[in-house]
C-alpha cells in the first residue's frame, strides 16, 4: 500500500504570465534540490483535472523506507508552500491520502514537530 501527497489549487482567475513562470522556477529548483533520483517528486498534472476553479494539481508518492520518508514530505511541502505564496488568492487543499495537512505562518505546510527530529 502506498502513501501520497496530493495537492490542488482553485481560483476563478487563471494563471497569469507570471505566475505560470512562478510556477516553472519553484518547479524547476524542487527537482534541482530533490535528493533522491529513484523517488518520486513533486509532480503537477498536465491538466489540473475537472474540479471548478481548478489551477493546480498534483500528486507525490511517498516513499516506504522510513529513512527516506521524513525528507521527501518536508521537501515536498516546502515546494507547496512556496507554489501557495505564488500563486496569490487560489484555494489550496494539501493532503496525505486522507489527512490534510495544516497551514501555518510563517512555515507554511507542515505537521507538527516535523521539522524537529
Amino acid at each position: 500500500m502506498s502513501v501520497s501527497v496530493y495537492y490542488t489549487a482553485r481560483r476563478p482567475a487563471p494563471l497569469t504570465p507570471a505566475e505560470a513562470a512562478a510556477v516553472e522556477r519553484v518547479t524547476a529548483a524542487h527537482l534541482a534540490a530533490f535528493p533522491y533520483d529513484d523517488e518520486e517528486s513533486l509532480y503537477l498534472y498536465g491538466d489540473p483535472g475537472p474540479e471548478p476553479d481548478a489551477l493546480l494539481a498534483g500528486s507525490t508518492k511517498l516513499p516506504r523506507d522510513p529513512d527516506r520518508l521524513l525528507p521527501v514530505l518536508i521537501h515536498v511541502l516546502d515546494s507547496v508552500t512556496e507554489l501557495r505564496r505564488a500563486l496569490a488568492g487560489a484555494e489550496w487543499h494539501v493532503h496525505v491520502d486522507d489527512q490534510d495537512v495544516p497551514w501555518e505562518e510563517p512555515e507554511g505546510y507542515g505537521f507538527p514537530g516535523m521539522r524537529e527530529l
